[in-house]
């Protein structure tokens, strides 16, 4: 049977770390993490994480972090590139998304991917929020918020993804997934990982109205 490898378009949070672990039960051997990041290659484009912390998470799993610099002007050329990359230099014709109902963005991966000529696969489509959140945290997978708005405040920076934490954001009519972008997250550990990726306590700082973990970069 031949090995159907797999990349990982990889923010460093728990929707693509499950999106990774329900394509491997469905088959596929997880072979590459795609990152966009910023121009300098110090940070992610998606969540303003560090690289090199994106590159232990990689490391913790055995797996390839491909970091592709990119400006916001020219985003969607390069993640062409990328995907057209994985598939010349890694021999990989298919990446999995960890998408949830967000109907414009799934529209556009799909159109990049048919451009690039390789198969997206969105394990995580129409599953139901809260069903979903629940799903992760009972996997396994270990993650911290590392962003967060206003309604949630600083006070959330750090805390641990949880069937507690969960329950606590339903009063705040928080998505329980922080896919309305109210909240973002890291994964420190899970099935996937060999060993615990250690984050140190640093302090936080805020733009515009949301709080960020200061990575001092």
């Amino acid at each position: 049977m031949k090995i159907k490898n797999i990349a990982c378009s990889w923010s460093g949070g728990k929707d693509c770390c499950f999106a990774l672990m329900e394509a491997k039960s469905m088959g596929y051997t997880p072979k590459v993490l795609l990152s966009m990041v910023d121009e300098d290659l110090k940070t992610s484009r998606s969540h303003g994480l560090p690289v090199s912390i994106l590159e232990e998470q990689a490391e913790a799993m055995n797996l390839t972090l491909l970091a592709t610099p990119s400006s916001r002007n020219d985003y969607e050329q390069n993640f062409i590139k990328a995907l057209k990359c994985l598939k010349t230099d890694f021999e990989i014709e298919t990446i999995v998304f960890g998408d949830i109902d967000l109907i414009a963005h799934y529209e556009w991966l799909e159109r990049v991917c048919r451009i690039a000529g390789i198969e997206p696969v969105f394990p995580l489509w129409n599953r139901k929020r809260e069903v979903l959140a629940k799903e992760i945290v009972n996997s396994g997978i270990k993650s911290m918020i590392v962003s967060c708005n206003e309604r949630l405040g600083e006070s959330y920076l750090g805390k641990i993804y949880s069937s507690e934490l969960i329950e606590e954001l339903k009063p705040m009519s928080v998505c329980p997934c922080g896919e309305d972008g109210e909240f973002h997250s890291f994964v420190i550990d899970g099935p996937l990982f060999q060993y615990q990726v250690s984050i140190p306590k640093l302090p936080a700082k805020k733009v515009d109205d949301f709080y960020f973990i200061d990575w001092g970069i």
